[in-house]
């Protein structure tokens, strides 16, 4: 019975001198060993051996890219603002026996260097320039923070400022700024909206007007082309100035009108026309009542005679 409880005692100790013998790091992690109290070395990621109560492995490292992001800080501006702003930080740890010996906690240091280091940048800026200045910002405190933390093995890959909160009263000035802005930038586009459609419209007219001239122009030259070509007879010419006459006389305020030379001497044409033309009309009415009474003008001049 004693041989058994020996036997048991045996494999138990077996069993935690294998466990303090044998270290399993996981990937992207790192253990610093510490022999009796000092600096040994760093386990790697894998199986590692050390001695069971002489070294010490310490706590794992993470070596992933980490993300923090820290409470919105009290900054005042160069203009004498006060903003809110919170930052995210992205970071990673490149040397683990200088992240666990060089600093006692990097995680706070980073933090307070990153809300001094903004401090300084934005007290020399402007509440306009530290909203439109984020890229400048945040490369500016990326060099610093990363030079900072180089001796406690960080490396600080990227800083970003997730919020910038501006005091309420300059929240309400910059809205009523820019609600004034795009009000000023529609009442331009109105006006210049107009100003095209005047231009579009008289330009329109004016090709309207320029077309109607040349149609105009253009019937005029096929109609003295035409009466060229068909060389009018001057009473007819005559009879066309009698037909334009009432035109003349149309509009509402003609109370006087001058008649040209040409339509005097057209007068005296139409005027010989028509005498030449008013005898032969005149023949037929004279001789009609002799017809009708069955007398033809030799009987009627012979029977004058014989009375």
């Amino acid at each position: 019975m004693a041989e058994l409880i020996f036997g048991v005692i045996i494999a138990l100790l077996a069993v935690v001198l294998v466990l303090r013998t044998v270290r399993i790091v996981p990937q992207a992690r790192a253990s610093n060993v510490e022999r009796l109290g000092r600096y040994l070395r760093t386990l790697e990621p894998g199986l590692n051996i050390v001695i069971p109560f002489i070294d010490r492995p310490r706590q794992l490292i993470d070596l992933r890219e980490q993300v923090v992001s820290f409470e919105p800080r009290s900054v005042i501006t160069e203009d004498n603002l006060v903003v809110h702003i919170d930052t995210v930080l992205y970071f990673q740890v490149t040397d683990p026996r200088a992240a666990a010996y060089e600093i006692a906690n990097y995680i706070q240091a980073i933090e307070q260097l990153t809300v001094t280091t903004l401090r300084n940048v934005i007290g020399s800026l402007d509440l306009e320039k530290v909203l439109t200045s984020r890229e400048h910002i945040n490369s500016t405190l990326r060099g610093v923070l990363d030079e900072a933390s180089g001796k406690w093995g960080i490396r600080v890959n990227r800083v970003e400022l997730k919020g910038i909160e501006p005091p309420p009263s300059i929240k309400e000035s910059m809205e009523k700024q820019m609600r004034a802005e795009r009000e000023k930038r529609a009442a331009i586009l109105a006006a210049e909206g107009q100003r095209q459609s005047k231009i579009l419209t008289a330009e329109g007219e004016r090709q309207a007007a320029i077309l109607r001239a040349e149609g105009q122009a253009k019937a005029i030259d096929t109609v003295f082309d035409a009466i060229h070509r068909n060389d009018p007879d001057p009473k007819l010419l005559a009879y066309q100035y009698l037909q334009m006459l009432p035109e003349l006389a149309k509009g509402p305020g003609n109370t006087f009108w001058v008649i040209p030379s040409e339509v005097t001497s057209a007068l005296q044409n139409v005027t010989k026309a028509f005498n030449g033309i008013a005898p032969e009309i005149a023949a037929p009415e004279v001789a009609a009542p002799e017809i009708a009474n069955g007398r033809t003008p030799d009987t009627a001049r012979s029977a004058d005679g014989q009375g």
